[in-house]
């Protein structure tokens, strides 16, 4: 119905609620059922979102392809580039990748937030699109991240198990807490290195909720480290002395098994960070006891 019109600017339309089945507002996972009503706003071609990419941001992007085949692409995402555009962000990394490849079909099977480095999957099949996010549906893929957590946890392994909930602050910002009328959400949380006043965390999602991992780990006491939303701020400042210049959260590794083939991407840590965990005194090796938040 939309052909041509960016997926950026269609994502938008229906997280504003412009896009109603029967009247109502949906998400953009909303299944239609026979006899529902679809509207779809009329799009004017003044809106078709911000242009073409700049070719030099592509291709750096698409240089950071670590594994492809006929049904994934994965990347290790630089930190600073939205997993889409739209609110402000004229070109995600969606966007750039078909920009790099303009004859091919890519799309986003999952995402990271735009702070956020490490491994990002995108699908160039319809089979692997379907495929691996109901894998993730049905929590049948591994998502480990690594966190730098301010402060130094009591147990060196640890679980955080407390539903979420998604609200929106009086200027629009999105924001996620602890509810007991959330959605259910499952961290698991194992030291790796501690320093004198912080805590490097392997950190592996038992479900995939909207900021879990930050607010999961301000929740147990211990918010990552450069967190703006859910980071201490006296603690943040700290950080900033070691070089620390954004949110410490790295998606290390994910792993699934689809149509009995077994996929396993990795992303070492960054520079930036690396340094900062170079910068900082008192690295030690990580404990090996187990508790619970």
């Amino acid at each position: 119905m939309l052909k041509g019109v960016p997926r950026s600017l269609i994502y938008r339309l229906v997280r504003k609620g412009q896009v109603r089945v029967n009247g109502k507002r949906v998400k953009p996972d909303t299944r239609l059922s026979k006899g529902d009503t679809l509207r779809v706003p009329p799009v004017r071609t003044a809106e078709r979102g911000a242009g073409t990419p700049p070719e030099s941001r592509a291709q750096e992007l698409n240089e950071r392809v670590i594994f492809e085949d006929k049904h994934f692409l994965a990347i290790d995402k630089p930190t600073g580039v939205a997993s889409h555009g739209g609110s402000g962000v004229d070109f995600g990394v969606i966007e750039l990748l078909r920009a790099a490849r303009p004859n091919e079909s890519i799309e986003l099977v999952h995402r990271l937030d735009r702070d956020t480095s490490g491994v990002l999957v995108l699908a160039r099949s319809r089979a692997g699109l379907t495929g691996l996010q109901a894998l993730i549906r049905e929590g049948r893929t591994t998502k480990q991240y690594l966190a730098l957590l301010s402060g130094r946890p009591s147990r060196a392994k640890f679980d955080v198990n407390a539903p979420l909930r998604k609200f929106a602050l009086q200027g629009g910002e999105r924001m996620v807490r602890v509810a007991e009328d959330g959605k259910p959400a499952l961290t698991f949380f194992r030291e790796v290195e501690h320093y004198a006043d912080a805590s490097l965390m392997q950190v592996t999602l038992d479900t995939g909720r909207t900021h879990q991992i930050r607010v999961h780990a301000a929740h147990a006491g211990h918010p990552l480290a450069g967190d703006p939303k859910y980071g201490d701020k006296d603690a943040n400042q700290r950080f900033k002395a070691f070089g620390l210049k954004r949110l410490f959260l790295h998606a290390a590794h994910f792993e699934f098994e689809l149509d009995g083939r077994a996929y396993s991407f990795s992303a070492p840590l960054p520079d930036d960070l690396r340094e900062v965990l170079d910068a900082m005194p008192a690295r030690v090796a990580a404990r090996h006891r187990r508790g619970k938040y």
